[in-house]
Parts: C-alpha cells; sequence; structure tokens
C-alpha cells in the first residue's frame, strides 16, 4: 500500500513553508533552494499517486478517511478520481516550473514569499482532494489567504486595490456556498458532511435551484464566468509572476472543477433546467474576453481576458451535458493551465528584463531575442488551439460534444477560436516582428536557466497535443457516469449515441 500518498502532497508543501521559515532571512538563495526541491520532491509524489490510479474506473481512488470532528460529522476524508487527477498534477507540475521561473524577481522579503507560495500549493491540493464538505469549504477559504498576501504585498502598484478585490469576491462566493453546505447538513439528517453521503438528500427542484444558485456563484466568481470577472485583469495584471501563473493556471481550475464536482451531481434537476442560462452566459464570456483582449495595450492584461475566453469553453462544454464535451472541459482545464501559465511566465521573463508590457512599445522582438520569440510563438499557438498543440484536443471535442446538445450555442462560440488568433497573432506581430525597436532593445534572450524552465511545459504542450489518451482514458469514465445520472440524461444528446461502440451497440438491436 505504502504512505497515504493525497496527505503527502498536502503536507510536503506545508513542511516545506515551515522550513523556509525557519531559515534565516539573509539566506536568500538558500530560501529558494528549499522552495524549489519541496515542488520538485511534491511533483514527485504526485507522479507516484498518477502510477497507482488505476484507468477507466469510476469510482473514487487512493482514499483516506479519518475522524476529525466527530461530534459534528466532520472527517479528513481525501480522494482522486478522473477529473481530480490531472488538476493535481497540473498543480504539482507547475509550482516547481512557477519558482524556477521566478529565482531572481523577488530580491526582498524572499521568505515570506516562497513560504506564501508554498502554503498556497499545500491548499490547492488540499481543495481538489477533499471528500468531506467541511474539508473542502476549509481549504477553499485557505487559499485566498496566501494569495492575498502574494498580490498585496509583492504585486504592482495597484497592488492593494487588487488583492483587497480578490479576497472580498471570493470570500462572499464562499460564504454562499458554505450556506449551502449547510442546509445539505442539516437537510440530510445523517450528521455528516462526507461527499457521498450528501448526494443522497431528498432535495426539491425548489430546494435545489436555490442551492445551485449557492454553489454556482462560489464557482463562477473562480472560473471566472462573464459577469463575475471583474476581479480577474486587476489581480493578474498587478500580482507577481508567479501570483498570475497559479491564478490562471490552477485557481481558475477550481471553480471548473466545483462545478463539476457538486453542481451537476447533487443538483441535476436544477442544472438540467439552468444549463441554457449558463451555456448563454459561457458563449457570452468567449465572445466577450476575446473582444477586449484585442482592445488591450498591456500584454498581460491581454493574456488575462484570453482567460475569460478559454474558461468560458470549458463552461460550455460542461454545461452542454454531453459525455464528448464534458470530458474534452476537463482536459481544456488542463491545458489552459500549461498555455497560459506559460505565457505569464514567457511575459515575467520580458518584464524582468525591459520593465515595460506595453504592446506598442516593443517592436522586432524575434530577432533581438530569438529562441524567446520562437518559445513564445509556440505557445500562442498553443493557446489559440493550432491542431497538433494542446488547445486543440481539448476545444475541438468541447465544440464537437456542444454542437449535438446546444448547436446554435456551439456555432456562435467557434466564433471565439477565430478570435483567439486574431488578438493573439496580432499581438505577436506588433511585438515580435519589425525593426527592433524600443524596448525590444533592452531585451536580451532566454538564459540556460529560462531555457531549463521553458523545456518541460513546452513538451507537454507538444506530448498532449500529439497523444491525449492517456487523458481521456482515466477523465472519460468519471464523465461518463455523472453524465449519464437519469435527472441529466434527458438532455444529455439531442441524438443518439455516436462512435463505435455505439453503432454497434444499435446493430446488435436491431438484429
Amino acid at each position: 500500500m505504502g504512505p497515504p500518498i493525497l496527505s503527502t502532497l498536502i503536507a510536503l508543501p506545508a513542511l516545506g513553508a515551515a522550513v523556509a521559515a525557519a531559515i534565516p532571512s539573509h539566506k536568500r538563495d538558500a530560501i529558494r533552494t528549499t522552495a524549489l526541491a519541496t515542488t520538485i520532491v511534491t511533483f514527485l509524489a504526485s507522479l507516484v499517486m498518477y502510477a497507482r490510479f488505476e484507468a477507466g474506473v469510476a469510482a473514487f481512488q487512493l482514499e483516506e478517511h479519518v475522524d476529525w470532528i466527530p461530534a459534528w460529522g466532520v472527517r479528513y476524508s481525501l480522494g482522486v478520481d478522473g477529473i481530480t487527477l490531472f488538476l493535481v498534477l497540473l498543480c504539482t507540475f507547475l509550482m516547481p516550473v512557477a519558482v524556477g521561473a521566478t529565482w531572481g524577481q523577488v530580491p526582498q522579503q524572499v521568505k515570506g514569499f516562497y513560504a506564501s507560495v508554498l502554503v498556497l500549493e499545500s491548499a490547492m491540493i488540499g481543495v481538489f482532494v477533499a471528500l468531506d464538505l467541511i474539508l473542502f469549504y476549509v481549504f477553499f477559504e485557505a487559499m485566498l489567504v496566501p494569495m492575498y498576501i502574494l498580490i498585496g504585498v509583492w504585486g504592482g502598484e495597484r497592488r492593494k486595490y487588487a488583492a483587497v478585490k480578490f479576497f472580498l469576491y471570493t470570500l462572499v462566493g464562499g460564504f454562499l456556498m458554505l450556506v449551502g453546505i449547510l442546509y445539505l447538513y442539516f437537510k440530510g439528517g445523517a450528521q455528516t458532511f462526507d461527499y457521498s453521503a450528501l448526494l443522497q438528500v431528498p432535495l426539491t427542484i425548489t430546494e435545489e435551484t436555490l442551492l445551485f444558485g449557492a454553489f454556482f456563484i462560489a464557482f463562477a466568481i473562480k472560473v471566472p464566468l462573464f459577469p463575475f470577472h471583474t476581479w480577474l485583469p486587476d489581480a493578474h495584471t498587478e500580482a507577481p509572476t508567479i501570483g498570475s501563473v497559479d491564478l490562471a493556471a490552477i485557481l481558475l481550475k477550481i471553480g471548473g472543477y466545483g462545478i463539476l464536482r457538486f453542481l451537476l451531481p447533487y443538483f441535476p434537476a436544477a442544472t438540467r433546467l439552468l444549463a441554457p442560462g449558463i451555456v448563454a452566459l459561457s458563449v457570452v464570456g468567449v465572445l466577450y474576453g476575446a473582444l477586449v483582449a484585442m482592445m488591450q495595450s498591456d500584454i498581460k492584461r491581454l493574456v488575462a481576458y484570453s482567460s475569460v475566453a478559454h474558461m468560458g469553453f470549458v463552461i460550455l462544454g460542461v454545461f452542454a451535458l454531453d459525455v464528448t464535451s464534458a470530458s474534452g472541459s476537463v482536459v481544456q482545464m488542463v491545458n489552459h493551465g500549461l498555455s497560459t501559465g506559460a505565457l505569464f511566465i514567457l511575459v515575467g521573463f520580458m518584464y524582468e528584463r525591459t520593465h515595460s508590457r506595453v504592446i506598442a512599445e516593443y517592436s522586432g522582438l524575434a530577432k533581438a531575442a530569438p529562441v524567446f520569440g520562437g518559445v513564445f510563438l509556440l505557445v500562442v499557438l498553443s493557446s489559440l488551439a493550432l491542431p497538433g498543440l494542446n488547445g486543440f484536443v481539448g476545444e475541438f471535442p468541447i465544440l464537437i460534444g456542444a454542437f449535438q446538445t446546444m448547436p446554435a450555442a456551439a456555432v456562435t462560440a467557434t466564433f471565439g477560436v477565430v478570435l483567439a488568433a486574431l488578438y493573439l497573432l496580432w499581438a505577436y506581430q506588433r511585438m515580435f516582428h519589425g525593426p527592433v525597436e524600443g524596448s525590444s532593445r533592452r531585451m536580451p534572450d532566454l538564459n540556460p536557466r529560462e531555457v531549463a524552465v521553458m523545456v518541460p511545459v513546452v513538451a507537454l504542450i507538444i506530448g498532449i497535443g500529439l497523444y491525449p489518451k492517456p487523458l481521456y482514458d482515466r477523465v472519460t469514465p468519471t464523465i461518463e457516469q455523472m453524465i449519464t445520472h437519469p435527472s441529466l440524461e434527458r438532455t444529455a444528446r439531442a441524438e443518439p449515441p455516436r462512435g463505435p461502440a455505439a453503432v454497434a451497440a444499435r446493430t446488435e438491436r436491431s438484429r
């Protein structure tokens, strides 16, 4: 059996934070090395989790259960399934990448910075693996503190405003979710916050709808889904590079994860009732995020608004209530984390050298820094879903699946793909082509450390794009179990299932 791997994943970053906090403040390289070593060890431990996970199984695996507060029915319960597995891996993979990328970007208060980063990693992993709703809520709120500190202390000129705005938005959403959790607890009468037990709580359609709203607002803010997105551009713009990476690559995914984990299984009738409206919001978010991104003069804000558009695709895929689209949404959350995380890291490299993020101040970057220009172009192509790269194998299944249940929404959202190509390639053309002028003259190429940081990210971008099967083999069984719930199945497809297995089944029945 071995040690409890999920508890180990949560404990390692917290332990690393304690070790970093004990190192004298003037030993900055020792603190950075501790943080990097901790995140690398945590990633290696997550590979053990992946190796132990059995593909093709829909149920929770690697479960851990210990009584925590027996008088209230609160337990320390952990587990992973096909939805959770790759989100945890995304988190543990990107943390050492982000730490390595920002090695020298924080010259002061290094101890507090990396301690906050490690505590944040511990809380993010806890959110993904918690199977007790109070434990989930504790981790959900615990993430706020280190991220608030990262933005408020090490952010840009308007960091305090951005940090408070981020904190208040998420806090209000979390409070509404807590109200919903407590209602399920008292309604069930079983004195437990266990995830599976609360699935059995009988609810009327009115109760489902109200509870759906409470949970939905909490997760829609996190995604962020239009019109709950207004905190995101400020938070991204003012956050340090590692804060932007954590926000875009991991924290936003907690919103999509929460919607899949709680809304569809807990409130299936309300989901079926409200899905068309939420799909409409997601399509608006796709187009709005793309159009606003196109008008940005700051490259970091452009990438921030692109997240609104890309996460709109994720929510479209979920609420299309199709196995193909919902599986694509999970894979796309991983893909978006890699691509957008890489973009924020590259923008951070650029800002560290030139202290400018204004698109108009750059020209000819591809000549001044050809390696940087090549990596940036590859990541841009990944973000706009070029076939052969990871973005395509997430967005294309979303649109294919959504077209079966909500064709008008799918067709409209497809224009978001075109707009993504416009705003990303237009920004790249202005910054990287032409004569070397303005801030580009102060832009040296990537150094060996930065190349080493980007190589594994680029490898995954290409690898997933060429061979996404390992992801879908583990994600799809869990999604199939979720989407085929009787209350959802009635709108799961507008026509009979497709694919070789479905064709064979229909042929057998006809005989």
